[in-house]
C-alpha cells in the first residue's frame, strides 16, 4: 500500500510540475513538453496535480482535449479506487 501511495504522491507532483514547466517553456519560445507526455502524466495517476497545475499556470486551459479530458481521466481514477475499495475493503 505504501508504494502505491509514493506513486499517486509522485505521479500527482510531476503532473503539477510538468504543466509549470511546459508554460514557462512556451512563454521563452522553447522546446515544448508533447501533449501526449502531458495526458500519459496525468493517465499514470497524476491527474489531480495535472488539474491543479492547469489551473495554477493557467496552462491548457483553452485544450478541449485538456479541459475535457484530464477531468475524464481523474474521475475514470477515482471510480477504479471505488471499485478496487469495494472489492477487497480497507487496505491494511
Amino acid at each position: 500500500m505504501e508504494w502505491l501511495i509514493l506513486w499517486l504522491l509522485a505521479a500527482n507532483l510531476a503532473g503539477f510540475i510538468s504543466m509549470g514547466i511546459d508554460k514557462s517553456r512556451a512563454r521563452r519560445g522553447k522546446w515544448r513538453i508533447p501533449e501526449k507526455t502531458l495526458l500519459l502524466i496525468a493517465a499514470a495517476g497524476g491527474s489531480a496535480g495535472s488539474l491543479m497545475g492547469m489551473y495554477y499556470f493557467r496552462h491548457k486551459t483553452k485544450h478541449k482535449k485538456f479541459t475535457a479530458g484530464i477531468p475524464c481521466i481523474l474521475l475514470l481514477e477515482l471510480g477504479a479506487a471505488v471499485l478496487i475499495y469495494l472489492a477487497f475493503g480497507q487496505p491494511s
